[in-house]
């Protein structure tokens, strides 16, 4: 699984960011930030789609069984809502990042989204770790949505630094 997704163009942007700095143009470099943030939403806004719209199926048995979880929190809802963005241009690792804030998770679902990647998943029957359940998910929501966008991605970031770098010559 590709644990998070980073647009970087290393030398271009960390050379443009030194440049910017000694220019002065603090407004061309919050609009490069934001412009390069809008770039990497709709990765994040179709992340959170694919991972709430991923369908998790029993191994079943032939009798229905079972009844209401017994947490009240949404699965999929509480991983959507841990897919972050950040965009960093001070240091090596310039560019936007999307990733999943594992600290905004309940501990017990911190490896979910690996977990739900990999399309298998095993859990103790309501906590009982004598009675193991197996689920499947439709594998991979994270690295088949992070391909589709990646080129579209890049593009977009090369455009912003070809459009800052026109405006400091």
């Amino acid at each position: 699984m590709v644990r998070d997704i980073r647009i970087l163009g290393t030398g271009q942007l960390l050379e443009l960011q030194r440049r910017l700095r000694a220019a002065g143009h603090e407004n061309l470099r919050s609009s490069m930030q934001r412009r390069i943030r809008r770039a990497a939403e709709p990765l994040r806004d179709d992340l959170q789609t694919a991972i709430q719209q991923t369908s998790i199926r029993s191994q079943g048995r032939s009798t229905r069984r079972g009844g209401p979880s017994p947490t009240t929190r949404p699965l999929r809802a509480t991983i959507a809502a841990a897919i972050r963005i950040s965009v960093r241009n001070t240091s090596g690792a310039a560019g936007a990042r999307v990733w999943i804030d594992r600290s905004a998770l309940p501990p017990d679902l911190r490896n979910m989204p690996k977990v739900i990647n990999e399309g298998r998943i095993r859990h103790p029957v309501y906590g009982n770790r004598k009675r193991w359940a197996t689920q499947w998910a439709q594998p991979p929501w994270w690295d088949t949505t992070v391909r589709r966008h990646t080129p579209r991605m890049e593009r977009e970031v090369a455009r912003v630094i070809d459009d800052v770098r026109r405006r400091l010559e």
